[in-house]
């Protein structure tokens, strides 16, 4: 669990590996030195971060199995991806852009 919170997995998709691996990267993202000329990249790239993690909860607690909860998972995928592209674009990290991939594949499968 990465928060420090008292209610330490209080809600069923903190346990999830996808949901930990996009906090991670997130966390990495934010954290990154980006060339010059290059924040608008920065800046939708944390969007893009901040949505795949926020749109994987929010398809976990509306139901994981449920049509609007597999739509959440296919954005918080397509929002892996555009993170991806912004760190592909300027080849900042590949170890991040790996964990994005990775990501991109979890979610997929929460996606079926």
């Amino acid at each position: 669990m990465t928060t420090s919170s008292s209610f330490s997995n209080y809600f069923p998709f903190e346990r999830l590996d996808a949901y930990q691996l996009a906090v991670s990267v997130n966390r990495r993202i934010a954290r990154l030195s980006w060339p010059s000329g290059r924040s608008h990249l920065r800046d939708q790239a944390l969007r893009a971060a901040d949505s795949a993690v926020l749109n994987l909860a929010e398809g976990w607690e509306r139901g994981r199995h449920t049509r609007v909860g597999k739509n959440h998972f296919r954005i918080a995928k397509g929002s892996a991806g555009e993170a991806f592209a912004c760190i592909d674009l300027v080849g900042l990290d590949d170890a991040i852009a790996a964990d994005l991939q990775r990501l991109g594949a979890m979610l997929a499968k929460l996606a079926r």
